[in-house]
C-alpha cells in the first residue's frame, strides 16, 4: 500500500462520530484515543436506544468484553441498524471461545455482517470454528497460527479480518497484509487493543475497507514506537501514546508504515 497516510488524512477531515459498544474497562481510554486520533465518540449501549443511535453514526464498533444479555441485545439492535444503511461497524470478540454464552453471541454477531473483524489469534481461531486456547482476553496463539482461520472467516463472513499482535495479519479473503509497526509496551496498558477497534472503526466511514484496516493498524502501531522510544513505563507510555496519536501526521504515517503484502 503506497499512501496509507491518505486514510488518516481522510478520517481527520470527516472526523466520524463513531458509536462505540465497548466494555467498561475500555471506555475512557478508547475515548481518549479516539479524540487524539481525530474522531468523535460516544459511548452507547442502552438497548433502548442503541439501534437509535446507529442510524446517526458515521461508524460503529462493537466489543463484547463485559457483555451482559441488555448488552447483547444493544449490540444486535445496533448492527442490524447499521448494515441496513450501510454503516460500516467492527466486531472485537473478546475472549470468544471462553464460554458458550460468548461463541454464541460471537456467531449470532458475525451473522449480521460486520464490515470488519479484528481480534487477537484466539479470538479469531475461536470464531472462525477452530480449537484455540486464550487466557481470559489474552491470546496464547501466535498470529502465523490464525491466519487460516482469518482467511476462512473473511470469505465466511465478507468481513475483512485484522489478527492483531506483534506482527498483526490482515485479510479480506483475497488480498492480505501484514503490518509490523508497534512497541513491546502496548500490551502493558489496558484496553489499547479495545481502542483500536473503535480506531479501525473510524478509519473505515467513507473509505475501502481493507486499506482502511491496514492503515488504522499501522497508524496505530506507528503511534506505539514513538511513544516507547522515550517513556519508561506502561503509565507514561499511556500519556505519550495519546500524544504520539494525535502528532502523527499524513506525510508521518507514510513515512513510518511498516506494510507489506501477505
Amino acid at each position: 500500500m503506497e499512501d496509507p497516510g491518505q486514510y488518516l488524512a481522510a478520517m481527520r477531515q470527516t472526523a466520524p462520530l463513531v458509536h462505540n459498544i465497548t466494555n467498561y474497562v475500555a471506555m475512557n481510554v478508547m475515548a481518549n484515543v479516539l479524540l487524539a486520533s481525530g474522531a468523535s465518540p460516544a459511548m452507547v449501549h442502552a438497548r433502548e436506544e442503541a439501534a437509535e443511535f446507529a442510524g446517526l453514526a458515521q461508524a460503529l464498533s462493537i466489543n463484547i468484553g463485559t457483555v451482559s444479555p441488555p448488552w447483547a441485545e444493544a449490540m444486535a439492535a445496533a448492527a442490524k441498524v447499521a448494515s441496513a444503511q450501510g454503516t460500516p461497524w467492527v466486531l472485537d470478540p473478546v475472549a470468544v471461545g471462553a464460554t458458550d454464552y460468548r461463541r454464541a453471541l460471537g456467531a449470532r454477531l458475525v451473522e449480521l455482517r460486520p464490515t470488519a473483524i479484528r481480534g487477537n489469534a484466539s479470538e479469531i481461531l475461536a470464531l472462525a470454528g477452530e480449537a484455540g486456547a486464550g487466557k481470559g482476553a489474552d491470546s496464547t496463539e501466535s498470529v502465523e497460527t490464525a491466519e487460516g482461520a482469518a482467511r476462512a472467516l473473511a470469505r465466511m463472513s465478507g468481513a475483512v479480518v485484522a489478527v492483531t499482535g506483534a506482527v498483526d495479519f490482515v485479510t479480506d479473503g483475497e488480498r492480505a497484509a501484514r503490518v509490523a509497526n508497534g512497541h513491546a509496551m502496548m500490551p502493558r496498558v489496558t484496553a489499547l487493543g479495545c481502542s483500536l477497534t473503535g480506531l479501525v472503526a473510524a478509519f473505515l466511514a467513507g473509505q475501502p475497507r481493507f486499506e482502511a484496516v491496514v492503515a488504522a493498524l499501522a497508524y496505530f502501531g506507528l503511534a506505539g514506537e514513538s511513544a516507547g522510544a522515550s517513556v519508561s513505563g506502561p503509565g507514561s507510555f499511556q500519556v505519550a501514546f495519546l500524544d504520539a496519536l494525535y502528532a502523527i501526521d499524513a506525510e508521518a504515517l507514510s513515512a513510518g508504515a511498516r506494510i507489506e503484502s501477505a
